[in-house]
């Protein structure tokens, strides 16, 4: 046991708070006029909830989901449920140990995952309002995951490391007793508004949706388009397959859904300069950071500037060499002009509401072809054109 203490505590530091470290650097992104020179006037605005606050956890992923099947609910005529997002988190977690332990730990472990989680998650083990499960049980108001992240990962080294010479039968027991005691147990079920359910009754009668109905997409050139391509990113776990269109189609499908009341859950990389949570902007510049002046640095978000074209190549190029990373989830609801005209997406983060738009952002049609990892939305929102081209009926 003393052996076992020792190897989960020296993973602490190995387990960096990266979604920390993300928005400290996009909050020094910032320019202290830029809300008063960007003028946005909403173009579509899809209903959806409150602002969440994921805190100090890899959690986007669920997030941005679940407050997508938010807005789901509300296009399907229903009153929306405030979603456990620390539910869905944990039931993933408890399935991607499987899949790290049978790896023999050849697999990026930690908060991280896809919109796609959410929808399996949902398959196979339902949901539950937020007030019936908040995982917050370790002595913090927020979410603060990188004790119980270090712990778990400590725990599934030693477990892969197999002391015994063979896996016991005890590690899955012992690996759910700490989601326990840090997120807290799983109720077999609980009442909503005067009535029992269990996490997969609430999931089919109170939200609704069918999951198969949900469709994930990215565009890569090096595969064809219109069939399923392998989606290689790390926190794909579960080697979940993408629809594979052409760079354009994104914004088609995204413009087409907002149009007819679907909104978009959207996996990018928000690593860039030129994204600026502070100032709620992202674009993409003429020139690249390396090649800016001081000068034009420090002049990013004092306005709308001029765009790079982006192209299938350029798009491409981000994921060969590095510069495109899966850093963030989060949930498209509608399409905004500024004052020259240029369309940009509404979206809604999950890093709460200290930023010059209460926990929104206007990002650029350009920076959604150049730097989206992934969009899932219902397939009903698909262009009719498209969705023949990928035989979804």
């Amino acid at each position: 046991m003393k052996k076992l203490i020792i190897l989960l505590f020296a993973a602490l530091p190995l387990v960096a708070s990266a979604q920390d470290d993300l928005v400290k650097k996009l909050d020094a992104n910032k320019s202290d006029s830029a809300n008063k020179k960007y003028h946005f006037t909403d173009v579509i605005n899809v209903e959806n909830t409150c602002v969440k606050n994921q805190a100090s956890s890899g959690t986007c992923w669920s997030y941005s989901t679940n407050s997508f099947l938010e807005s789901e609910m509300i296009r399907m005529g229903k009153k929306p449920v405030d979603l456990s997002e620390i539910y869905t988190a944990r039931c993933e977690y408890k399935d991607k140990a499987d899949v790290y332990v049978q790896l023999h730990g050849g697999l990026s472990w930690g908060d991280g995952g896809e919109c796609h989680d959410v929808i399996n998650m949902y398959a196979k083990y339902g949901t539950m309002p937020q007030s019936v499960y908040t995982g917050l049980q370790y002595g913090t108001a927020k979410n603060k995951f990188g004790e119980l992240q270090a712990v778990l990962k400590g725990m599934l080294d030693a477990i892969v490391r197999n002391p015994n010479g063979k896996l016991s039968t005890a590690w899955k027991r012992a690996f759910n007793a700490v989601l326990d005691a840090y997120l807290g147990p799983v109720p077999e079920t609980f009442e909503w508004n005067g009535k029992k359910y269990t996490p997969k009754s609430f999931a089919k009668e109170v939200v609704g949706i069918h999951p198969k109905d949900y469709v994930e997409l990215s565009s890569f050139t090096t595969a064809p388009y219109y069939t399923k391509t392998r989606f290689l990113v790390q926190d794909n776990w579960s080697d979940d397959m993408v629809w594979n269109v052409k760079m354009h189609d994104l914004t088609k499908i995204i413009d087409h859904a907002l149009k007819n009341g679907y909104t978009v859950a959207w996996a990018a990389d928000v690593s860039e300069h030129s994204f600026s949570w502070k100032n709620g902007v992202a674009y993409v510049p003429e020139a690249d950071w390396d090649d800016m002046e001081d000068s034009t640095r420090k002049q990013m978000f004092d306005g709308p500037m001029p765009e790079k074209e982006i192209t299938p190549e350029l798009r491409q190029q981000g994921y060969d060499d590095y510069s495109t990373t899966d850093d963030h989830g989060m949930h498209i609801v509608g399409i905004a002009k500024d004052q020259n005209g240029r369309e940009y997406y509404i979206v809604k983060n999950s890093w709460g509401i200290k930023n010059d738009y209460k926990g929104y952002l206007y990002v650029s049609k350009a920076y959604v072809l150049y730097k989206t990892t992934a969009i899932l939305l219902h397939k009903g929102g698909i262009p009719g054109s498209i969705r023949e081209k990928l035989n979804i009926d």
